[in-house]
């Protein structure tokens, strides 16, 4: 059974009643995250879409929507104009993705006019919990960057550590992962691995980072032991920087599908944290990712 990660949500309800623009809220799975989120105090929600839509989803859920803030927009575009320039206002602190596409989204997040670029690089994070894990495992990135080349990845490198020092107080142990631990001409992704250690060692980033490392040799103690990789993140790898998309949103979902996990998963690395739920995540996982987006919203 999937449960929302203690550790997240004591973290996250450490501020409450943080201001959150909701996308085309008119789906029950959304709504009803929403909905628990406003009642424990996590948010306070601008919904904004269709009116209708969101007054027949929310009676479908029997929820009481007459003291919620709803901004009517003629159709997804506008809404998620209208949610990028409340961020830009900073009258919200986290945009939540409802029923749009995500690139509809994102394609207005990205406008320069609403101004929530920080001259990063935006990608995504998993934050994974299972009670078959001894610690939460961080993904990076499986939803937003297709195939990154080697600046991009320790781009994404610097926004997991930014993300998980919100959460821990310890430094990072980054596993930088390809099919092999050895640096081969024939596998990209692994030579690839090795420059963006080097780079992350070069500019000092406050983490421990080694690749490349297979996945076996990142979680395992045991398999890095039989293979003899001696190094401080082999086997205790707190986060994975995946190859590319396919890697992590694959990971990602095995975990959820075989090892029962909840993935809390958000965008970084911009202004204003946004949480892209896919239509099949359940409502303990769209709960969870509210939770992070809010932790990642903080200073």
């Amino acid at each position: 059974m999937t449960e929302i990660p203690k550790d997240l949500e004591l973290k996250a309800l450490e501020t409450t009643n943080v201001p959150v623009a909701v996308v085309c809220p008119n789906q029950e799975s959304i709504l009803s995250a929403i909905k628990k989120g406003h009642e424990i105090n996590l948010i306070n929600p601008t919904l904004i879409g269709n009116k209708n839509l969101i007054e027949q989803t929310a009676y479908s859920i029997n929820l009481d929507i007459q003291n919620y803030t709803i901004i009517d927009s003629k159709d997804e575009q506008d809404a998620a104009a209208i949610s990028c320039q409340l961020a830009n206002e900073n009258k919200v602190k986290v945009i939540i993705k409802g029923n749009l596409h995500t690139d509809i989204l994102m394609r207005f997040y990205l406008k320069k006019e609403f101004n929530l670029l920080k001259g990063k690089r935006l990608s995504h994070i998993w934050y994974m919990t299972s009670d078959k894990l001894n610690k939460p495992l961080f993904i990076t990135d499986g939803a937003l960057n297709v195939l990154p080349r080697v600046e991009i990845k320790l781009q994404i490198l610097k926004n997991s550590v930014e993300f998980y020092k919100k959460l821990n107080n310890s430094k990072p142990k980054i596993a930088i992962l390809s099919g092999t631990e050895d640096p081969i001409e024939s596998m990209p992704s692994s030579i690839e691995a090795k420059q963006v250690m080097e780079l992350a060692k070069k500019e000092n980033i406050d983490a421990f980072v080694h690749g490349p490392l297979g996945f076996d040799n990142a979680v395992s103690n045991e398999a890095a032991k039989i293979k003899n990789i001696k190094n401080e993140v082999a086997g205790d790898a707190d986060i994975l920087l995946v190859p590319n998309l396919e890697t992590g949103n694959s990971l990602s979902k095995m975990m959820v599908y075989f090892m029962s996990a909840c993935a809390a998963g958000i965008v970084i690395g911009g202004k204003t944290p946004v949480v892209i739920p896919s239509r099949a995540d359940n409502n303990i996982s769209k709960l969870a990712s509210i939770m992070a987006a809010v932790i990642a919203s903080k200073n």
